[in-house]
């Protein structure tokens, strides 16, 4: 969601809250129990008995929520956040109080008082673990934060694919595979649900740019929206069953997403049969009758469209008969249906604060790190540290006070504050963005970790002095950061802050130097070559410098496993550049914390996904090219040894395999099973697995084929998975193949439509 300046300046005028009818009635005694008190009955039969209980201005009410900060409306267990939809206290439906969450409780206004929360690392660190204990471990975290905080609503599930290496928000993403993706946020979602909280999955669909994401029009073949982005939302609530749905901000095809009759009808309701509801995107919706007759079922944030379209637009719509009755009793039967079906009309969340475990919380967050570093280079074995790394020199990235985070609404001031933040004073998200680090300091990280070692830090800022200081140290070991945020993208695929010469002067100065990237998704490495390590950290996280510690030294293995392709150059990318709306010729470095362009009063303007659904690593698969580190790509600090793959066909097509870990270490493999077929295109990741091995252990892996990403789509035809010869791929990444095979395949597998 995006917010304006406005919401700061109303929320430091202090109003104070005035109770309302809806907030007195709260004490009076619930109307006599209905057929919606029956938990034995579908979610969907309890919420449409809801429905029929409730008057018509009740059910106008509950379809379009609030945005605190900016609203006129004052309640009385009404906080500064995301969103308020006030309920209806003699039925017992819950207010819902609403959070963005995607990488922790991220209350963006309320944190100014002094609320902290649990600060996940971003999601592409998550997708690296390709781990979905991780992933639902994290959502669990948050729902159980967000529970004691009284939130029952989490703005959580991002899922959409990495279609350009700059978007500024691919760090709330899972990576640029819908398999992957789909698996990771609907564990994510199933984990935050867990706690009765009721999740989101979002931004449906094709928020794959964040400049003039207002304006965009995503073009896109329908075959191959269906095979990739769609996917992954599909895999994502087939596995998270999520209580509502977020539509985004851009056009899709023409029409924008909230009002999108073939994404919200067509595809979500007709052929996946979603029960849930769908909420827009905080300032995303266009129009009233359009919108509710294509599928949109709540009007969030509604100070921030234009006007309220869910309000007295909405009411006079159904009183006139341009909108029926009976879609407004559908729109709200989905939220209900949403609500209940989350665990969250029968188990409400508390009316007051909870205590937090938020030591335990920081061990999950710790954890998701650890398994999400990725190892991209390890010249001579540089890493992990050993004893005779006796003087050690950090430089740069502010790693002597903590770790960078990502900017925009999932922005989490967590536990311990943020020793460095600086606010944006111009461009699309200085209005709720700034540049914030976690209060996890690397360099007093590493000097618990190695205590007889002389660790020291040299701030970067002048690459000669880090050169000499790097010169005389048996390692160094530089930060690299590259800030990216919601509601503008990066304007170059480069460092910022002429980083790039400070690595090639360390580098040049001291043979066992090391480079520790905190980005928001791939950079370029004209550097590459130069250095004896290249570890990739992601956003980590409050734990972030104990995490990049501990995996520097070795307490844990380098684990991680690229969840997007890191290209040699920005000229091997489907759009070399970012594609901008009409009359903006360039844009200034947001990491600079310069001006970046307004795009919200230009006119649309057409972003054409050419490369269909090859994605990512499917893209240099049908080019016949190679990135610099390929998706799935991550090395270890031990080796493995496969032994001959069984591969098998008909309906279910799989692998089995024997892996030992010939090393010393213990160490995590993670083999992915990848599938092409005649007339397919370029292979699609269909499995993988994580396996931690100790040293000497060997262990048997079976990975079957996803049926979902055997079948293929077709107009008129809908979905089917073809009988015929496949060929199986087990590798370690996208372009290393360890055996391969051709197999035949069954009709009739389940297909995701």
């Amino acid at each position: 969601m995006s917010y304006r300046h406005a919401l700061i300046v109303a929320l430091l005028a202090g109003a104070a809250p005035v109770a309302t009818s809806a907030q007195q009635a709260l004490s009076q005694p619930h109307a006599s129990e209905g057929a919606w008190q029956d938990k034995t009955i579908p979610a969907v039969d309890r919420a449409r008995a809801l429905v029929k209980a409730m008057t018509h201005a009740e059910k106008l009410a509950y379809v379009h929520g609030l945005f605190p900060p900016m609203t006129k409306e004052r309640h009385a267990d009404m906080i500064p956040s995301a969103g308020y939809v006030p309920g209806v206290p003699r039925l017992g439906i819950p207010t819902l109080r609403e959070s963005d969450a995607s990488l922790g409780v991220a209350n963006q206004v309320e944190q100014r008082k002094g609320d902290t929360a649990t600060a996940l690392p971003s999601s592409l660190a998550t997708a690296a673990s390709f781990d979905p204990a991780i992933a639902y471990a994290g959502g669990a975290m948050i729902g159980a934060e967000a529970r004691a905080k009284t939130f029952n609503v989490l703005l959580a599930g991002g899922v959409n694919l990495t279609r350009d290496a700059w978007n500024g928000r691919n760090f709330e993403y899972l990576g640029e595979d819908p398999l992957l993706a789909g698996i990771m946020a609907g564990e994510s979602i199933r984990g935050v649900e867990s706690r009765h909280i009721v999740s989101t999955v979002k931004h449906y669909a094709l928020n794959a740019q964040e400049t003039g994401r207002n304006i965009l029009d995503a073009r896109i073949d329908e075959k191959a929206l269906r095979e990739s982005d769609l996917l992954a939302f599909k895999i994502a609530i087939d596995g998270g069953r999520p209580g509502s749905v977020m539509c985004a901000y851009n056009k899709v095809n023409g029409d924008y997403s909230c009002e999108n009759r073939f994404l919200l009808t067509q595809v979500l309701r007709d052929e996946w049969r979603y029960p849930g509801f769908v909420m827009s995107d905080w300032g995303g919706v266009h129009s009233t009758e359009k919108a509710a007759l294509a599928g949109l079922d709540q009007e969030s944030g509604q100070e921030l469209d234009k006007q309220i379209y869910f309000g007295k637009p909405l009411a006079d719509a159904v009183a006139s008969g341009r909108v029926s009755e009976a879609r407004l009793d559908e729109m709200v039967t989905r939220i209900l249906t949403g609500v209940i079906a989350s665990g969250l009309y029968d188990d409400p969340t508390p009316t007051t604060a909870q205590a937090i475990d938020y030591a335990a919380h920081a061990d999950v967050a710790q954890r998701a790190a650890e398994a999400g570093i990725v190892l991209l280079k390890n010249d001579r074995n540089v890493l992990p540290l050993t004893a005779t790394a006796r003087r050690i020199v950090l430089i740069g990235g502010h790693a002597d006070v903590g770790v960078l985070s990502g900017g925009g609404s999932s922005q989490v001031r967590s536990v311990g504050g943020a020793p460095i933040e600086i606010p944006l004073t111009k461009g699309a998200a200085a209005s709720f963005a700034r540049i914030t680090y976690h209060a996890s300091s690397p360099l007093r990280a590493m000097q618990a970790q190695v205590p007889g070692a002389q660790v020291t830090f040299v701030d970067g800022r002048d690459p000669a002095a880090a050169a000499a200081a790097a010169k005389g140290a048996d390692i160094a070991i530089v930060f690299a950061t590259q800030w990216q945020t919601e509601a503008q993208d990066a304007t170059s695929l480069s460092l910022p802050d002429n980083q790039d010469a400070l690595i090639a002067a360390v580098a040049k100065a001291n043979p066992r130097s090391v480079v520790v990237l905190e980005t928001g998704g791939p950079v370029l490495m004209p550097w590459a070559d130069q250095v004896a390590g290249i570890v990739q950290a992601w956003y980590p996280g409050q734990r972030g410098g104990e995490a990049i510690a501990r995996v520097l030294v070795g307490k844990v293995d380098a684990s991680g496993r690229l969840p997007i392709s890191f290209p040699i150059r920005a000229a091997q990318l489907p759009r070399p550049s970012a594609v901008l709306p009409a009359g903006v010729t360039a844009l200034t470095d947001a990491s600079s914390n310069a001006g970046v362009v307004d795009t919200g009063n230009l006119a649309p303007f057409p972003v054409d996904y050419s490369e269909g659904s090859n994605v990512g690593y499917r893209w240099y698969a049908a080019r016949g090219d190679r990135p610099l580190y390929p998706f799935g790509y991550g090395l270890s600090y031990t080796r493995f040894r496969f032994g001959s793959a069984r591969f098998k066909g008909g309906a279910t097509p799989a692998v089995e395999v024997a892996v030992t870990n010939t090393g010393k270490r213990p160490g995590v493999v993670v083999p992915q099973l990848y599938v092409t077929g005649t007339g397919q295109g370029p292979l699609r990741l269909a499995g993988f697995q994580r396996v931690e091995l100790a040293p000497g252990e060997t262990k048997q892996v079976a990975i079957s084929a996803d049926p979902r990403i055997l079948a293929r789509w077709t107009a008129g035809s809908g979905w089917a998975t073809a009988p015929g010869r496949y060929r199986l791929t087990l590798a370690t990444d996208a372009q290393s193949p360890v055996a391969s095979q051709e197999v035949s395949v069954a009709a009739g597998a389940q297909s995701p439509g």
